[in-house]
């Protein structure tokens, strides 16, 4: 699936993964290739995504995530850098 996460201020990635898990509001959840239609608020938390060589991290301040036709968009309020 393809994924696409961006800022107001930067795109932060985008390319081919194979799963990426979010900070929901109501807990966190995974998404795979396939997956239904969805659209999500995110939290202040962690983003995980894989692809086929190696896991990344990126944490947020809040945002919203959309799940459409094996793409998957997260507009992101910020990111927050290591305190």
């Amino acid at each position: 699936m393809y994924l696409e996460i961006v800022t107001p201020d930067q795109k932060v990635f985008e390319g081919e993964v194979i799963s990426a898990t979010f900070p929901g509001i109501d807990g966190s959840f995974q998404v795979l290739n396939n997956h239904a239609p969805l659209l999500s608020t995110l939290k202040k938390g962690t983003i995980v995504y894989k692809d086929k060589k190696e896991e990344y991290e990126v944490v947020v301040d809040g945002g919203v995530v959309e799940v459409l036709n094996n793409k998957v968009v997260v507009l992101a309020e910020a990111l927050v850098e290591d305190e």
